[in-house]
């Protein structure tokens, strides 16, 4: 199977303008209410910005750790893919918060990861994100800081099919096996994922393979039928 890196890649090949990633949040707090839709081109494009501040502000590269310290979210998959993108190693829950760098929301964290020597992305999680002008010492404003890195990517080293590519709790996916086919889902399938931040990942690397595209609702709350169409696939990704 192909890399995160490649999946990405693939879909800018073939259908660089097609919607690949819609969020809807029904999450309570300042998001709520908030629908989001990417192309391939413009999460290519976040990816692209976040991957350049990982490379070239945050030492980030093969063997490197990425813990996202994020709900399921749309800001989490563009962090993810640009993990990936370096050679870094995502990590999911338990142990994020004391990885090499780590993307957090929470300001109590990022202080304390900068005060362990580690290296601290703060990110807000609205659309329209204005600097944090509380963010603690030493800690990397997203809001602030990703707007001015570049729109183009290029890795500096590619990492080995065998390292490790998603860790969570005790286990690890290399990225020869973090991308699993889903044959029974067909050509282009539309899949609803998990509001999980690690099958949602799964689900949406699976569903971008296959030249789809991803639907997550965060918190899911009421009536769902509006927002599924009928050729939407719900999956459960472990």
């Amino acid at each position: 199977m192909p890399t995160p890196a490649a999946v990405l890649a693939a879909m800018l090949a073939s259908d660089p303008g097609r919607p690949r990633l819609t969020c809807y949040d029904d999450a309570p707090g300042p998001t709520h209410g908030e629908r989001i839709e990417l192309s391939a081109k413009v999460l290519a494009n976040w990816v692209s910005k976040a991957g350049n501040m990982l490379q070239d502000d945050l030492d980030g590269a093969p063997a490197t750790t990425v813990g996202l310290d994020l709900p399921a979210h749309w800001r989490a998959f563009y962090w993810a893919l640009a993990a990936w993108s370096v050679g870094a190693t995502v990590v999911v829950g338990n142990g994020a918060d004391t990885c090499d760098v780590v993307v957090t929301t929470d300001h109590q964290t990022a202080g304390q990861v900068a005060e362990n020597a580690g290296l601290p992305v703060l990110v807000s999680l609205p659309m329209l994100s204005a600097a944090n002008l509380d963010a603690p010492r030493d800690v990397v404003d997203e809001a602030r800081e990703l707007p001015s890195h570049g729109d183009a990517f290029a890795a500096y080293e590619d990492p080995n099919p065998d390292d490790p590519a998603l860790v969570v709790e005790d286990d690890a996916l290399s990225f020869r096996d973090v991308v699993v086919a889903q044959p029974d889902w067909g050509p282009s399938p539309r899949v609803r994922v998990p509001d999980d931040l690690h099958r949602a990942l799964r689900a949406a690397l699976s569903a971008w393979a296959a030249d789809g595209s991803v639907v997550l609702v965060r918190q899911p709350d009421g009536d769902q039928s509006r927002r599924l169409a009928p050729e939407n696939i719900t999956v459960d990704v472990s």
